[in-house]
């Protein structure tokens, strides 16, 4: 678990925890980060997603601030800190700093047992800094003074004013530290990130734009990674991620292509690339969407089965009879020596869960900075607004355990809502889009009401807005909580048995497709052929 890459002192009474997470071994097939410049963004919002994928449970959490070092901390890398802590809430912290991640592995040499995993330097920057620079930047010293352990990383780091796009990999079990490389987002403009590394060439003389290690270079060359001589430009991935085979590209470049194709229609980017056609053009670091970007487009950016496309996850044999856009792993498989695989969406039955950090620089901190989070799979679940300026989340919210179905948890009762719909997709998901659709509309529409509160309260009394914003995080929280426990019990009743029970009516049987049923006569027609005999 997550929980457990971090000190024991951040794991007292007065720290509830962090996302709990079991991460995934398979990095090629996980998780999805979206980013999204202020300029690029309908209302100035600099945003930031990840779908958090693997086998594991989304609990949120909110951890406490210090405003002076623990003089009892006797772990190192706490010790090593003199300044004060942070409030988190999930991956935002008091002063909207949101970092991401995803995992692309890399070079395997590189890769060391010492030091610091992504996952906790990704919690020490947001407990220790105020923006996306100073991120970076102290990823970059701790690094340096205690290594890094875990293998290739991209880490999508943004606060109020903008943000970052950065690919870390180690150095191996016998150097200290990491080499990467950042590149600022325009501001007009989104990026997208996938489990491959994203950034080729770089400038090295614009550090308004990009930083880099100090040895990014030098040490690719002292390894055999990059050749000087050969007159080709530096390249960060040729050097530490060269070795991408074909489905690698499919199942990560493609969500790339998912998420560009849908903000920027008009520039019809071509599938080649992810489709593996020899010399196919790469998809760009930065793109500007066609029209600026709503909170509610990002979150169904989010929600992505290629739908519409040639790959639409709900079309074909693969589908099913209800056409359900998921596929259950392992998603390459073989056939008479023959390899195969199965699409990979942005939307995936493994997400733990799925958040949207939005972050805003003309509003005070406390209520500038949303934490739109959704248990499970954000297809199938709702984003919930959590202010970073809050004390505390709902107790359904924390407290789900992967081994233990519980009622009393948010988790599980978007999983169980989940499950009801994978394998009758299209006689199910209505129902649950419907509810979904009414809920998030609903906060959608009450939050600039709500922050209107909040400020006049702020001016004032700030305990009594830390109070409001709390309070009506909660009950955002809990209205998810209690429509999809609802929602299951609804589900359960209405397509129980494959009947289809409305309430008024008869129950009646739903059949299977027309289309679906032509297969089955055409593959095992005459087994089921009534009045011709044997």
């Amino acid at each position: 678990m997550i929980t457990s890459l971090f000190p024991t002192c951040y794991r007292s009474p007065l720290v509830v925890g962090l996302l709990s997470i079991l991460w995934p071994c398979d990095f090629a097939r996980a998780c999805t980060n979206i980013i999204v410049g202020r300029n690029a963004s309908a209302d100035g919002s600099v945003m930031l997603t990840y779908s958090v994928d693997g086998i594991g449970i989304g609990n949120l959490h909110v951890i406490a601030g210090r405003e002076a070092p623990d003089p009892d901390v006797e772990d190192a890398v706490e010790a090593d800190w003199k300044g004060p802590t942070y409030r988190v809430v999930g991956y935002l912290n008091e002063h909207q700093l949101a970092i991401a991640e995803t995992t692309w592995d890399g070079r395997p040499e590189l890769k060391a047992k010492e030091g610091l995993s992504y996952s906790r330097l990704m919690f020490l920057a947001l407990r220790r800094c105020q923006t996306a620079r100073a991120a970076i930047e102290e990823i970059d010293r701790l690094t340096r003074t205690f290594g890094y352990s875990s293998t290739g990383e991209t880490l999508c780091v943004a606060d109020k004013n903008e943000a970052w796009i950065m690919d870390i990999i180690g150095k191996g079990p016998d150097e200290k530290g990491a080499v990467w490389v950042a590149a600022r987002v325009p501001d007009d403009s989104i990026t997208v990130s996938a489990n491959m590394g994203r950034i080729t060439t770089f400038p090295m003389d614009d550090p308004d734009n990009w930083l880099f290690s100090r040895d990014v270079v030098e040490f690719a060359v002292r390894k055999g990674f990059h050749d000087p001589r050969s007159g080709k430009p530096f390249s960060f991935r040729d050097a530490y991620h060269p070795d991408i085979n074909s489905y690698y590209v499919r199942a990560c470049a493609s969500r790339v292509w998912s998420v560009y194709r849908r903000a920027a229609p008009a520039r019809n980017f071509s599938d080649d690339f992810f489709r593996g056609v020899e010399n196919a053009e790469d998809y760009p670091l930065f793109i500007k969407p066609d029209k600026k970007l709503s909170l509610h487009n990002v979150m169904q950016l989010m929600r992505d089965h290629f739908e519409g496309t040639p790959y639409d996850m709900t079309k074909g044999i693969d589908a099913g009879p209800f056409g359900s856009p998921y596929r259950y792993r392992d998603l390459t498989w073989e056939v008479d020596k023959k390899q195969f695989g199965w699409e990979r969406p942005i939307s995936t039955q493994q997400a733990s869960c799925v958040w949207l950090a939005q972050c805003r620089s003309w509003l005070p901190d406390a209520i500038g900075g949303v934490f739109w989070f959704a248990p499970d799979d954000a297809y199938t679940s709702c984003f919930a607004p959590f202010y970073c300026g809050i004390d505390a989340v709902p107790k359904p919210y924390g407290n789900g355990k992967l081994d233990q179905f519980s009622w009393d948890s948010a988790w599980w009762a978007c999983s169980l809502v989940a499950n009801y719909a994978y394998d009758r997709w299209s006689r199910v998901f209505p129902d649950i889009h419907a509810v979904q659709r009414a809920t998030e509309n609903k906060f959608l529409t009450l939050q600039s009401s709500v922050e209107e509160t909040a400020l006049r309260l702020a001016k004032t009394d700030k305990a009594a807005a830390t109070a409001f914003l709390t309070d009506y995080s909660n009950s955002c929280g809990q209205t998810v909580f209690q429509n999809w426990k609802d929602l299951a019990g609804q589900i359960l009743v209405k397509h129980n048995d494959g009947w289809l029970k409305n309430p008024g009516e008869a129950p009646r049987g739903v059949g299977y497709p027309e289309p679906w049923r032509r297969r089955v006569v055409k593959e095992r027609g005459a087994d089921y052929s009534i009045g011709t005999g044997k």
